[in-house]
């Protein structure tokens, strides 16, 4: 099953790899893949929750903080009386809200992960990517080398590079940003 399975991702995705400049080196079949993944999620979050919805909540949820607070700050034991009494519909909205929020994950896992899976049994996984110094350090991997140094063992092979999982992160990161002001995305959601 397993093969049939990694046999269609093939048919899939290697088309792909085929149309990169080097694919012994996939960069950017990994770039392409991002941003493919990045637009399902992209699009499931923007079908399957309702946008005006979860910042309405959410903007609740920072108003009542906001009294909340001031009500401590200022000792009001009714105001605290009368803002503990709202908590209950506070946490109704609040169970709505990541209720909601789990809609496009469950859609969306079950791709992702053979996806996932597809990348890390083919010619991607051992891709390494070498990056111009400024992104390097803004990009924060010297930490996750320290971090991956810590837990795996060994050293990086040479400065500057990073591996495709982190390279995908920032393709992904990138393009959802990207996709989510292009699709009108509010705020937080």
């Amino acid at each position: 099953m397993f093969d049939v399975i990694l046999n269609a991702l093939n048919t899939i995705f290697n088309p792909i790899i085929s149309i990169d400049p080097t694919p012994s080196n996939p960069v950017l079949t990994v770039f392409i893949i991002a941003f493919i993944i990045s637009l399902i999620t992209t699009v499931a979050n923007k079908l399957l929750v309702d946008q005006d919805e979860m910042n309405e909540i959410q903007q609740r949820s920072k108003d009542f903080q906001k009294k909340f607070r001031d009500a401590q700050k200022r000792g009001d034991g009714k105001e605290l009386a009368k803002l503990q009494a709202q908590q209950a519909e506070m946490m109704k909205d609040q169970s709505k809200m990541m209720s909601n929020s789990f809609k496009p994950m469950i859609v969306t896992l079950v791709p992702i992960l053979l996806i996932f899976w597809w990348m890390r049994s083919s010619i991607i996984s051992g891709i390494i990517v070498q990056m111009p110094p400024a992104a390097y350090y803004l990009s924060l991997t010297p930490i996750w080398h320290f971090i991956g140094q810590f837990i795996y063992g060994g050293h990086p092979s040479t400065e500057l590079v990073i591996g495709w999982l982190l390279w995908y992160m920032i393709c992904t990161f990138g393009m959802s940003q990207i996709l989510r002001k292009y699709l009108g995305f509010k705020q937080g959601f």
